[in-house]
């Protein structure tokens, strides 16, 4: 980060400031206080910051910021609100920098599609990218403080689950390109129906600059119908006549080639992971780089380097079972995804251990039987399922006629089982929400396997 004032701070949060002093970063935590940063009181539902402003002055915090009356033995700059003032901050702070910035969101695959542009755009220049879940109010704008003159693009990501949040988001990042992944169900207890979560999802044009790219699935059905006058919107997709549509796409050997054809052109990606969904990902990456005026060939021999991360389909083989861990997060878009790549992979029989996608609301139930069906429906052999909600997994796929689709009580006896059925050239995909914990059984298989 480089250097603010004080003063500077106050009128960009529109707060008071006791002394002039230099701050060199900004931080919320007292465990990573470092000499001369501003540390920020957040006030939340369960905790309140301001009970740690005198540990963080001590700590050598060059100032505070508050938004309540408490005596402070140091400089402090006195707001508000301090959230707001964060992302405020942010906002100012990123307005300092003449910097490509890609803003993305949708509601599956924002990760992903963050980690294959952030490759491409490293290609031509020193980018920084959204690091772990800090795509919220309280997580942006710590991302936008790690702007500093060695920076030169940024890969920004933003999540919502209420409208308003990506307008107060996009309006600090000001991105120069924007990204719109998808449009399905994640939140949908909180925006009402898709329709609302597509308005809530193209509040990213609130804060795009005009005339700037809005690149968009064409094959989403209800992206495909966006329009525009104020920004250039262009489509990528597999399905559709797109501005950047994929062609001749091969699943082999844990990886996938596929043809982008472009605007007359042509070029052949080849990404090392597989899923369909994958292809959009690299698709909209590669896209981006265009518009960027990155080099094709360097955009494809960077989009080569991809790297899984955490258990985002992360697929490996344990002596001799292919295994794709896929538990950090589900929706019934992503449980459709990774249904389609176990379908899609080359084994005797194909498993799927699923649990449950929280955060549906009424919708849940309905969502759940539908993923039991689509199970079904793509010939997997067995279903394994635990959790409350994934008992409407198994009625969904017994519904299509699967017989082999079970409930468990416990994570312990659905691993007993899995034990039980699989077999060397078989392949198991683990899908469920982070809150499910599915990494219990892969911890737990895999030294099971290992001696099978």
């Amino acid at each position: 980060m480089e250097v603010l004032k004080l003063s500077e701070i106050a009128e960009a949060c529109g707060g008071s400031y006791s002394k002039d002093v230099a701050i060199n970063a900004v931080c919320i935590d007292t465990r990573k206080i470092t000499n001369g940063c501003l540390f920020i009181c957040i006030k939340g539902e369960r905790f309140d910051a301001h009970q740690f402003a005198e540990e963080a002055l001590q700590k050598g915090a060059g100032a505070v910021m508050i938004c309540e009356e408490i005596e402070v033995n140091g400089p402090f700059v006195k707001v508000a609100d301090t959230s707001k003032a964060l992302l405020d901050l942010g906002g100012y702070y990123r307005s300092k920098f003449n910097i490509p910035i890609v803003g993305l969101t949708g509601s599956v695959g924002k990760t992903t599609t963050k980690e294959f542009t952030h490759l491409v755009l490293n290609a031509k220049y020193n980018a920084i990218k959204t690091q772990g879940n800090l795509n919220n109010e309280i997580g942006l704008p710590q991302m936008l403080f790690q702007i500093d003159n060695s920076v030169e693009a940024a890969v920004i990501e933003m999540g919502m689950n209420h409208f308003g949040e990506i307008h107060r988001l996009v309006t600090a990042t000001k991105p120069t390109i924007g990204i719109i992944t998808n449009i399905g169900v994640s939140h949908i207890e909180n925006l009402g129906s898709r329709e609302g979560i597509l308005k809530a999802k193209l509040e990213i044009l609130d804060g795009l600059e005009k005339g700037a790219p809005l690149l968009l699935n064409g094959d989403n059905d209800l992206l495909k119908t966006v329009k525009d006058d104020n920004h250039k919107i262009y489509f990528y997709g597999i399905e559709s006549n797109a501005d950047f549509k994929a062609t001749d796409i091969v699943e082999e050997n844990n990886k996938t080639t596929f043809i982008v054809n472009y605007f007359g052109n042509k070029k052949e990606i080849e990404i090392p992971t597989i899923g369909i969904h994958n292809v959009y990902n690299a698709l909209v990456a590669f896209a981006t780089g265009y518009f960027l005026q990155i080099d094709e060939d360097d955009a494809v021999n960077a989009l080569k380097n991809y790297e899984p991360s955490g258990m985002r389909q992360k697929c490996v083989n344990v002596n001799g079972i292919t295994s794709i861990e896929d538990c950090y997060n589900a929706s019934p878009d992503s449980m459709k995804a990774a249904i389609n790549t176990l379908k899609n992979i080359k084994a005797n029989k194909k498993i799927a251990v699923l649990s449950d996608m929280l955060e549906l609301g009424d919708f849940s139930k309905e969502a759940h039987f539908s993923v039991g069906e689509m199970v079904a429906e793509n010939k997997i052999d067995y279903l394994l399922c635990v959790g409350k909600d994934s008992k409407y997994i198994v009625e969904g796929a017994k519904s299509k006629g699967l017989q082999n689709a079970f409930l468990f009580d416990s994570k312990e006896q659905l691993t007993d089982e899995l034990y039980n059925v699989v077999e060397k050239g078989d392949a198991v995909i683990f899908k469920a929400s982070r809150g499910m914990k599915l990494e219990d059984i892969i911890s737990s298989i895999y030294k099971r396997w290992e001696n099978k």
